[in-house]
């Protein structure tokens, strides 16, 4: 009995994960007939993605390393962006990138940012693509799961005991499976 339970919770855990993807992939195909990288969290797809907050940050940046390049151009950068980079950008407006917490140090002694733009990460794109999206992505998905991430970024009492020794756990299972994989 407990078996099917267990067969049962994790088939519904799964199908909540694949619906969400879908669900972000068909935001985000809504989100590339914007024209402005400026005008990105005013559409609303965006707002929809937004309204979830930190909940969807995994499953947003799995989307990251999609290369698919989109119409949306960006003066910032003077180029069109992909949509992994769409995907960054909204990630960073549900909670702020800092670059140099996730492990990539870049120096920006003047802290540049485009100009006009509330996109902040979107000066740093160029930045990512040349150290790579696939490491970004997966220094990401450590840094949402690490202790630093709440100790920088969210206010103190964001979570339970119970709610971050689970995260540990699974901090800890996720920078195993990444050595083991290297």
């Amino acid at each position: 009995m407990k078996n099917v339970l267990l067969l049962v919770l994790i088939f519904s855990f799964n199908l909540v994960l694949s619906q969400n993807k879908i669900e972000i992939d068909s935001l985000l195909n809504e989100i590339v007939k914007t024209n402005d990288s400026k005008e990105i969290s005013k559409t609303e797809p965006a707002k929809k993605i937004i309204e979830y907050k930190t909940k969807l940050l995994p499953t947003l940046a799995d989307f990251f390393t999609d290369q698919t390049i989109t119409n949306v151009k960006s003066e910032c950068i003077g180029r069109n962006l992909t949509k992994g980079e769409i995907a960054i950008i909204i990630a960073d407006r549900i909670e702020l990138i800092i670059v140099n917490y996730i492990g990539f140090y870049y120096q920006n002694c003047l802290m540049s940012t485009c100009e006009n733009n509330t996109n902040f990460v979107e000066f740093y794109l160029p930045f990512i693509q040349s150290v790579g999206t696939e490491k970004f992505q997966e220094k990401y998905k450590l840094w949402l799961l690490s202790d630093e991430r709440y100790n920088t970024l969210l206010p103190a009492g964001y979570e339970t005991k119970s709610e971050r020794k689970i995260r540990k756990k699974e901090y800890e299972k996720a920078k195993l499976t990444i050595i083991e994989t290297k």
